[in-house]
């Protein structure tokens, strides 16, 4: 499959360990929406040269997804699978709710307050949807901003553009230097 054929892949968990001796493997999620992006019948890509591969099955056990893929069939064939990221098709991600954002999407924004002083480039989030933190490089060193409504004013993704009013003490308390 060429990446024209996949497009853009979001990586939504990896592979942890065999499960069992029908070819399971036990799932790290990666993402917010486990249960959406691991059904029966979705797609993942797997591994390292993306390999599409139907889910036939999954259960979720503690959080974690338990999943049987096409043309894994023995627990060889899932060992061999250990550490192996598993993506999505961001084409086939579905619209999100007002004021909720992919991951994917808040990356590489720019974070200003509202004096339009620059802090830096989103280069990561963290942590789970309802106790998300922008973690942003700047020339200063790495900051992190919780996303809460009253801290993050607005969010402009097709702008890449955030607008932030830090609370007293913010950068101080968590700006860590650049080594």
């Amino acid at each position: 499959m060429t990446d024209d054929e996949r497009g853009d892949l979001l990586l939504v968990g990896r592979v942890a360990r065999a499960h069992g001796n029908r070819g399971h493997v036990i799932v790290n999620p990666e993402t917010d929406f486990a249960e959406d992006r691991f059904r029966t019948g979705a797609v993942l890509f797997v591994g390292s040269e993306p390999t599409p591969r139907g889910i036939r099955e999954v259960r979720f056990h503690q959080g974690r997804p338990i999943v049987s893929l096409e043309g894994v069939d023995t627990m060889n064939d899932a060992e061999a699978l250990a550490g192996a990221e598993l993506k999505v098709a961001v084409a086939t991600l579905s619209p999100l709710p007002a004021e909720t954002y992919y991951r994917h999407d808040l990356v590489g924004c720019e974070v200003r307050d509202e004096a339009n002083t620059s802090f830096g480039r989103v280069a990561d989030v963290e942590g789970p949807l309802e106790r998300s933190v922008l973690v942003v490089d700047g020339a200063e060193g790495q900051l992190l901003i919780p996303m809460a409504a009253h801290i993050c004013l607005r969010i402009d993704v097709p702008a890449k553009a955030i607008v932030v009013r830090l609370p007293e003490g913010l950068l101080e308390l968590n700006r860590t230097k650049k080594l």
